[in-house]
């Protein structure tokens, strides 16, 4: 299930539908911390004329998926359980850099934070709570 996003990452194989949807591009995934590229498309713009938070959301939550799937063993899954989200300014069409590292790899719940930045300016923050499962057989 979930750990299968590290297939993608060490085998190339395709990403889920929701990662090519969104357009977040994936590099470096390691040790808990995974670095994506996003470029939001003049589509995402609201309807004053920036990224809706909706899509900022998304973009974060998927590089936020890939961190802690380079956490958890082939017996284990993972599912959000909460993600918050802060806007500290408007995201525009363009390529924001998203970087999420787990800061806390629990038994049962882990913890995962994502900083999104474009033109070096910090553009959003986000901090989600991790359901961390054994897959039954």
């Amino acid at each position: 299930m979930s750990h299968h996003l590290m297939d993608v990452i060490v085998e190339g194989k395709e990403p889920p539908p929701c990662d090519t949807m969104i357009g977040v591009e994936m590099g470096e995934v390691h040790g808990g911390r995974a670095v994506g590229i996003w470029k939001p498309t003049k589509e995402m713009l609201n309807g004053n004329g920036v990224i809706m938070g909706g899509f900022v959301s998304s973009a974060a939550d998927v590089v936020i998926a890939y961190a802690i799937s380079s956490m958890v063993n082939d017996k284990q899954t993972f599912a959000s359980v909460n993600l918050t989200v802060s806007f500290h300014r408007p995201a525009l069409p363009g390529e924001i850099m998203i970087e999420a590292i787990v800061g806390k790899f629990g038994k049962t719940m882990s913890y995962v934070t994502a900083e999104l930045w474009q033109n070096e300016k910090f553009v959003a923050s986000a901090v989600s709570s991790i359901l961390v499962q054994e897959v039954n057989d």
